[in-house]
């Protein structure tokens, strides 16, 4: 199960209800920061989330809304969280704009209280344990070096407790290097193997998250292709469909027949123009993907294999 909180829904500019893009993605003991749009500090702090372990920032691309945060978050983190490191992933021209933002402005000819490590994305895995993969995907926005995640859990087999007490498996280490897919011998000299007590695989959770973009061609179909949640910008509706795509920006239309195409559980719809009522961007989703939610700042999602649910606020 991933978790993901909206710290950020609007585009370009706040407005009185929405901040600028930045969302946290919860996995087991991981905590990405993916996009850091003006006032993400506050933001964070209104949250109730705090800073703690907040060490990976995970950019889609290097445009201002979605970085200039950046200066105040890792001023903050240097100096008053007990933080080590960071590492800011992300395309090169957004990295560079990284660069002179914390090198030139927050840290001028001085060194960081902390190593800011800044990893130039390659397409494919850019971090793997012995549940999930994160891997980084080109998108076409405008210029180089844009990229959406897919965060997924791995395959599982489950252990038939069952099949272990009839074939006289010990509770104990044993079990847990035959759940490792390791063979074990047991006290009377028989092998048991892990095909033994495992049952058939089962698929983890998949979820994908697209900032802004502005075409979808079938590599990016296949990406989300039945993913339990797929997030992505709204930034226009289909009225103004022309605009969209003369900005690098999809409608809520396109969206959700991307969504529909690619067999997605849940959709959920972010980086809302201002011209708009959030209505009218859920209103032209639902008609071609009815589980579509749109985001509003602070929403709490549970991603599972059973697709994304908002959690309702605390009154």
């Amino acid at each position: 199960m991933f978790e993901l909180i909206f710290f950020g829904t609007s585009s370009s500019a706040p407005s009185a209800h929405r901040g600028l893009p930045s969302h946290l993605i919860l996995y087991r003991q991981h905590r990405f920061l993916l996009d850091c749009g003006e006032g993400t500090q506050r933001q964070i702090l209104q949250s109730g989330l705090g800073f703690k372990r907040l060490n990976k920032v995970l950019l889609t691309h290097g445009h201002l809304d979605h970085i200039l945060g950046l200066g105040g978050l890792v001023s903050t983190l240097s100096r008053w969280e007990n933080l080590e490191q960071i590492d800011i992933y992300g395309g090169r021209s957004a990295l560079s704009r990284v660069s002179n933002l914390l090198f030139k402005v927050v840290f001028p000819g001085a060194r960081s209280p902390i190593d800011i490590n800044l990893i130039v994305l390659e397409p494919g895995v850019i971090l793997e344990d012995d549940k999930f993969t994160l891997s980084a995907f080109p998108v076409s926005h405008r210029g180089a070096g844009n990229f959406g995640y897919l965060f997924a859990e791995k395959e599982r087999r489950p252990f038939l407790a069952e099949k272990a007490e009839a074939l006289g498996v010990p509770f104990g280490p044993e079990r847990s290097r035959l759940v490792r897919g390791e063979a074990v011998v047991l006290e009377d000299g028989r092998t048991i193997h892990p095909e033994e007590v495992l049952g058939e695989g089962v698929p983890g959770t998949k979820y994908v998250h697209i900032g802004d973009i502005g075409r979808i061609d079938d590599t990016i179909c296949a990406i989300c292709q039945d993913a339990d949640a797929l997030v992505i910008e709204s930034t226009y509706i289909e009225e103004e469909a022309e605009m969209a795509q003369n900005f690098g920006h999809m409608t809520a239309a396109r969206a959700a027949r991307l969504a529909r195409d690619a067999n997605v559980k849940s959709l959920i719809l972010t980086h809302l123009s201002r011209r708009y009522f959030e209505r009218d961007i859920r209103r032209e989703a639902q008609a071609i993907f009815p589980n579509t939610t749109v985001a509003r700042d602070f929403d709490h999602y549970q991603i599972t294999r059973d697709g994304a649910v908002r959690l309702k606020k605390e009154e």
